[in-house]
């Protein structure tokens, strides 16, 4: 029996077992946009909406007319003083990635297909299926969150989908791996992929097109019937945009029936074994009206405090962080009875440092809201918080060991919500290598 013809038959008796199995994620291959060729998969491929201001975009994209800043930040196309959340930000949006289809720049696959994105990075690579994922599994808490979203956010990718009818960018969800999945991308990736490059941060970029229709059905079938849910790592606005927009053409359609493209929408998913999370730490404009030496004091009560001198020092264990304060980095050891290992939540860093330290020596109450406190993410190293505290914007700077992946998916299946800014994970994806049509 060939490859092929197993997975043809292995689906067919698979879905005669499973009739009364339990609801499990929707991933559809679905016809998507993409670059002509590899060359201008790498002009256009841009870094996410969300990591950079509108400057830097402008400055990014520079004389690059295929940049895909030019759709996902419009507003380098009009006056700088324009309102970013106007409606002719999104039309712009629209008008640009229209054009980008009508040049031929921007193709559309014949057939619904699947596809193998993979970022490879320090010497380590990531491969992630993309497909459909359903904004009704959202709904249903398939797709689990671990991160609140902020309206004004939301609403602002509502607008860019509702306006350009795409899916322009693709959410990061992961899942817990799967040995015939594994399999699957192993198969598929043994042909040159159809755009392989290196973007000018160094990670590697690579595409794979799955066309052949038995392992399509079987990649649909094992996520539907063996994956139990998906995570969503990163891209919590851009998923909650995509559901409600969703929810939205469902309520305005008499006729809906669940097979409409607007059902779906662009997400690409890894192993979560494949994943790594990187640091995500914390700088303080001000030390509420403490002296360097009595907020080392006051820290004392809750941490083993150990004074480092200049040379950087980085956490190396869970529940040790380390703090950079008026030129010396310091080793902060949690004492016991201020973490509760056996609570999904209780046991992060994050919330040890929120409980301990930000909320009643600092006076932050709201991470989401507070002007006092700034978030870095582990990419940019330990000297960024020396640099940021020794310029005199900061006063303080807190790095964190990382969350684990395990942490992540065991708070999203309590149904619990992370502190903000607890994740940060690399390499992000880029946008415009694939997008997906909601009509």
């Amino acid at each position: 029996m060939t490859i092929d013809n197993y997975f043809d038959f292995s689906c067919q008796f698979s879905i005669l077992n499973s009739q009364f199995s339990i609801k499990m994620p929707i991933l559809k291959p679905f016809k998507g946009f993409r670059p002509a060729t590899e060359e201008l998969a790498k002009k256009i491929a841009s870094r996410p909406y969300d990591v950079l201001n509108s400057e830097e975009a402008k400055a990014e994209a520079g004389d690059n007319k295929y940049s895909f800043y030019h759709v996902i930040k419009p507003e380098i196309d009009l006056p700088a003083d324009i309102d970013l959340h106007s409606m002719p930000v999104y039309d712009k949006a629209k008008e640009n990635l229209q054009k980008m289809i009508d040049d031929k720049v921007l193709i559309q696959d014949q057939k619904p297909c699947y596809y193998i994105y993979a970022q490879t990075m320090n010497g380590r690579t990531q491969y992630g299926i993309v497909g459909g994922a359903s904004f009704e599994d959202y709904e249903k808490n398939i797709i689990k969150k671990h991160e609140l979203t902020r309206p004004d956010k939301e609403e602002d990718r509502r607008n860019h989908v509702r306006h350009t009818n795409f899916n322009a960018e693709p959410v990061f969800f992961a899942f817990k791996n799967n040995l015939e999945l594994d399999m699957i991308i192993h198969d598929a990736i043994l042909v040159d992929p159809v755009y392989n490059f290196v973007s000018e941060d160094g990670v590697g970029h690579h595409v794979w097109v799955i066309d052949n229709d038995a392992k399509i059905k079987r990649i649909e079938y094992l996520f539907a019937n063996e994956v139990d849910c998906l995570y969503v790592a990163d891209g919590h606005h851009r998923t909650a945009a995509a559901a409600g927009v969703g929810a939205e053409r469902r309520a305005a359609n008499p006729n809906h029936k669940g097979d409409e493209e607007y059902n779906l929408f662009l997400s690409v998913n890894f192993p979560a074994n494949q994943l790594s999370i990187i640091d995500y730490n914390r700088v303080l404009k001000d030390l509420n009206g403490m002296t360097p030496a009595e907020l080392v004091s006051k820290l004392e009560k809750s941490f083993v405090v150990e004074k480092k001198g200049a040379e950087i020092y980085k956490p190396n264990t869970l529940h040790n962080f380390s703090m950079y304060l008026a030129g010396e980095w310091y080793s902060l050891t949690a004492k016991p009875g201020t973490f509760n290992d056996a609570d999904p939540i209780g046991v992060l860093d994050v919330t040890i440092l929120t409980e301990q330290v930000l909320s009643p020596l600092f006076d932050i109450q709201d991470l989401r809201r507070s002007q006092r406190i700034d978030f870095v993410g582990g990419i940019r190293g330990l000297g960024e918080l020396k640099k940021r505290v020794d310029s005199g914007e900061m006063q303080a700077a807190f790095a964190l060991y990382p969350v684990s992946m395990e942490q992540l998916m065991a708070i999203a299946d309590s149904g619990k919500i992370m502190p903000p800014k607890s994740t940060w994970f690399e390499p992000k994806l880029r946008s415009g290598l694939i997008l997906h049509s909601l009509i």
